[in-house]
């Protein structure tokens, strides 16, 4: 009895005084290093798993249409404590391999019910290849972002957030709309505004994976107490992610493979535990708030 008294009163004492997992950013770094599109092949599944484990990413987004969407799901109840978001998708931009809507959406699907590649009209891109050009209907788009979230839920329930893919709700105001009010009905919505994120510049121009290295550790070196958010896309290069490209982004399984090297490198994680940088994810701005 004096014992759970005890415990009663430290637990009481812990949250008048503040003391459980407050940011610090006047005096302290946090760094949000996410990882996109698991579920959108092996490759990408390998790579952002591996980026978990051995790496520095703490946060992922689950894209819910894809074709290696079970492989991830198995994956991520794997591995429980990696930060899960739903990355929304309206769009299929690789050749050699598509998705479509988990609904019937005819005015956001092509011909063969595959989903547009691009979001926005590209000169380089065949006319009519991108939702921009085609005649979305909102109520379509509604159901398929919801039958998303749904799904993703009913197999990663303890999800976090939700982002959305190559941008697609910065098309329309009215699509935009539609996304944050869904990300506020499933509870998937966090105000990252009272943080004050800064994105990091990571490695910049650097043209081979040693600058690359060299220059994400060098940028960590510089930085000063605050928040940061830095986003790309790990995969492995294997034959499956050498055969998903888009015209303008031809060296895609190169380009992702470095993403995984960088996140997994040994330099840059002494670089972060030489400066103390607090690595964080989602959920963890989503307890701070409750």
């Amino acid at each position: 009895m004096k014992r759970n008294i005890l415990s009663a009163l430290l637990i009481l004492l812990i949250t008048l005084t503040g003391f459980t997992q407050k940011f610090n950013p006047d005096k302290e770094i946090y760094m949000l290093v996410r990882g996109d599109d698991i579920g959108s092949s092996h490759a990408a599944n390998l790579g952002c798993i591996e980026s978990y484990r051995n790496g520095i990413m703490r946060s992922v987004e689950l894209m819910p249409p894809c074709p290696w969407f079970p492989e991830a799901v198995k994956m991520l109840k794997d591995n429980p404590d990696l930060d899960v978001g739903i990355h929304l998708a309206l769009t299929s931009e690789w050749e050699n391999m598509k998705w479509g809507p988990l609904t019937d959406a005819p005015s956001i699907s092509d011909e063969d019910g595959y989903f547009y590649p691009m979001v926005w009209k590209r000169e380089d891109f065949p006319p009519n290849t991108s939702m921009q050009e085609a005649g979305w209907d909102i109520e379509e788009i509604e159901r398929e972002l919801r039958a998303q979230i749904e799904l993703a839920l009913k197999y990663v329930p303890w999800a976090s957030h939700a982002g959305i893919h190559m941008g697609a709700a910065g098309l329309d105001e009215e699509i935009g709309a539609v996304v944050a009010r869904l990300r506020k009905e499933y509870d998937l919505d966090i105000d990252m505004g009272p943080y004050d994120f800064k994105r990091f510049g990571g490695w910049g121009d650097a043209g081979t994976l040693a600058e690359r290295i060299t220059n994400f550790a060098a940028a960590l070196e510089q930085l000063e107490p605050g928040f940061y958010l830095f986003v790309d896309h790990p995969a492995v290069d294997n034959p499956e992610m050498r055969a998903i490209w888009h015209t303008g982004y031809e060296d895609v399984a190169v380009d992702r493979d470095w993403v995984t090297r960088v996140f997994t490198s040994e330099k840059v994680k002494h670089v972060i535990k030489k400066k103390g940088i607090n690595l964080i994810s989602y959920k963890d701005l989503k307890d701070q708030d409750q």
